[in-house]
C-alpha cells in the first residue's frame, strides 16, 4: 500500500458516525404573491426576470440580448446551444462561452434564489464560468422560504446544492459595486412552465 493509499484509508476509517439532520423549525409564511416576492428579491440582488411564452422563445431572447454570434452552452434540451455539453465535458472548455442556459428545479420567493444540483448544471462550472446565465423557472415551482428547501426530497438526495441569487458581485473595494467579479456578469430568470 502506498503512503497516499494508507493516508486515505486512515481518513476514511476516522469518519464520524452518521447523525440525523437537525429539525428545521417551521416559521410562519410571509404570504403574498410568491412570484412578485421572488422578482423583487432577485432584482434587489441584481438579477432580472422576463416572461417567455415557451422555452422555444428563449433562443430569440438570447439573440436579442447577446447577439446572434453569442456562444451558448445549454444544460437543458428545451433550448438548443451552440456548444454541446454532457457530464464528460471538460469544465475549462466552457471558459469562452457567452451564455449558459439551465433549468432551475425551483425558486425561493424569500430570497429570489434558484436551486441547482449536479443534475441541473450537468457541468458544475456552467453556473460560474460563463459570462451570462439564463435560468428557466416554472412559476409553479416557487417555494415561500428557505426553510421549505430543506424539506424537499431532491435537496436530501443531491450530491450538492447551490442556491444562486443574482449575478456575481462584490462591493468590498471602496464600496463600489462590481457585478461579474468572480462569476457570471448577469443572471436572467425566464418564467417558463416546465
Amino acid at each position: 500500500m502506498t503512503t497516499r493509499e494508507a493516508f486515505l484509508a486512515k481518513v476514511r476509517a476516522a469518519q464520524p458516525a452518521a447523525r440525523p439532520r437537525p429539525d428545521v423549525p417551521l416559521f410562519e409564511a410571509i404570504g403574498g404573491d410568491l412570484r412578485t416576492r421572488f422578482t423583487a428579491a432577485l432584482q434587489t440582488m441584481g438579477g432580472t426576470c422576463v416572461e417567455a411564452a415557451s422555452a422555444s422563445n428563449v433562443s430569440d431572447l438570447i439573440r436579442e440580448r447577446f447577439g446572434a454570434a453569442a456562444s451558448i452552452a445549454s444544460a437543458t434540451t428545451e433550448v438548443p446551444g451552440t456548444r454541446a455539453i454532457d457530464a464528460d465535458t471538460d469544465p475549462a472548455s466552457l471558459q469562452d462561452v457567452d451564455v449558459g442556459v439551465v433549468r432551475a428545479r425551483f425558486g425561493v420567493a424569500e430570497t429570489g434564489s434558484v436551486w441547482f444540483s449536479e443534475r441541473e448544471y450537468v457541468v458544475n462550472a456552467l453556473g460560474y464560468i460563463v459570462q451570462h446565465l439564463i435560468v428557466l423557472l416554472d412559476p409553479a415551482q416557487l417555494l415561500d422560504g428557505l426553510q421549505d428547501v430543506y424539506r424537499r426530497d431532491d435537496f436530501r438526495s443531491a450530491r450538492y446544492a447551490a442556491l444562486v441569487t443574482g449575478p456575481s458581485a462584490t462591493a468590498d473595494i471602496e464600496g463600489v459595486l462590481i457585478r461579474g467579479a468572480q462569476g457570471v456578469r448577469s443572471l436572467t430568470v425566464v418564467w417558463v412552465a416546465g
